[in-house]
């Protein structure tokens, strides 16, 4: 399925419900933040070892959040005009600039620790 198709799909099941009223920009971003946190609720206290058992077991669950967070980010983007995948992309072109292979590869520092842009 195409990031058009499933956006349709979202609009018209919002717009069944009546709930675009209650969509704005303020409330979306409010929305995602809670679904990642119930993402992170998966993981929570445990170690790498345990995580990784943890999306074996809940791994259903895993994905509704992942799917929610999702869902409510696909919205916002097309309530606000913004096309998503082109966002995205220009993203990593500004991230392959901050983080350029030579002084990032292997290491989790941020750009700035590098000597970077």
């Amino acid at each position: 399925m195409k990031l058009e198709e499933i956006t349709k799909k979202i609009r018209a099941f919002r717009d069944e419900r009546d709930w675009k009223q209650f969509h704005n920009p303020k409330d979306m971003a409010i929305a995602i933040s809670i679904e990642a946190s119930e993402l992170l609720e998966h993981f929570l206290w445990k170690t790498p070892e345990e995580s990784e058992e943890r999306v074996k077991i809940k791994h259903e669950e895993i994905e509704d959040e992942i799917a929610d967070i999702a869902i409510y980010l696909t919205e916002l983007a097309d309530n606000l005009g913004i096309d998503l995948l082109a966002v995205m992309d220009r993203k990593l072109t500004k991230n392959a600039e901050k983080y350029p292979v030579e002084k990032s590869k292997g290491s989790h520092a941020k750009y700035t620790e590098l000597g970077c842009k």
